[in-house]
């Protein structure tokens, strides 16, 4: 079972797709879809429960919440399937297989007894707010993953990196903008083993809280992986991106 979270406020312009492409799967008998929302004011929760409620095994649920993390927390504490897989507002998964394709790499046939991996992550595709292509995530996944793997940056991302609800930690609310980077790395940290489903797993929407407040955010990401990885290190590494950066502006 995946338990799907969105969290949302005020989305009522983008929240019907993402409802849309997890109502739409296949193997819809296998989710558990959370819509976790921080008492919109707007249409959000009207457009919510026309889809979801007729649907079994969901969760609505509308309150105030410190913030976006707060409200994932939330979801996660929500949640009871074996994987929980976070989905914004305005995301979408891949296509309507996408479900149904992960379950037949976990679950290869009925007479192959393997332990499911810890994580299980993919690609990622941007869109548009209509849903239209824009380009392959440029941050590729890697073939093998583990947790220091992030030190040349969010190699994953959130919408393609799906966890263990076992193994799954609260998000560190000291963190306003960049959070999700934190959480990543202790997933991977508390993990035994990682799993490259070669999928492209999810569609994101080329906007929202770290693009608006894209400066914030990278303070955070520095500080996060100077924790995790030393000061002189990730210093090094942040002045090779930005050199990287400027002959690449240059061709």
């Amino acid at each position: 079972m995946f338990s799907i979270i969105t969290v949302t406020y005020n989305a009522e312009a983008t929240i019907e797709r993402t409802i849309r492409s997890v109502m739409s799967q296949t193997a819809l008998e296998h989710i558990e879809y959370i819509i976790i929302d921080g008492a919109s004011t707007d249409n959000t929760m009207a457009i919510a429960r026309n889809h979801v409620l007729p649907t079994a095994n969901c969760q609505l649920r509308t309150e105030p919440d410190q913030g976006l993390y707060d409200a994932m927390n939330k979801g996660l504490q929500a949640a009871t399937g074996d994987y929980v897989w976070f989905l914004n507002a305005g995301d979408t998964l891949h296509d309507n297989n996408t479900i149904a394709q992960l379950l037949s790499i976990l679950h290869p046939s009925p007479f192959t007894l393997h332990p499911s991996p810890d994580i299980i992550y993919g690609e990622t595709d941007i869109v548009d707010k209509h849903g239209n292509f824009i380009a392959h995530r440029r941050l590729k996944a890697p073939k093998q993953l583990n947790w220091k793997s992030f030190r040349m940056g969010m190699l994953v991302s959130h919408q393609s990196f799906i966890v263990k609800r076992s193994i799954a930690p609260l998000y560190n609310l000291q963190y306003r903008f960049s959070a999700d980077v934190d959480w990543c790395i202790r997933c991977m940290k508390a993990a035994r083993t990682i799993q490259n489903s070669h999928l492209i797993l999810s569609d994101y929407l080329n906007e929202g809280l770290t693009t608006a407040n894209r400066k914030a955010s990278l303070k955070e990401r520095f500080a996060i992986m100077v924790n995790y990885y030393g000061w002189l290190p990730t210093a090094f590494r942040h002045l090779w991106f930005f050199i990287r950066f400027l002959f690449a502006g240059t061709k």
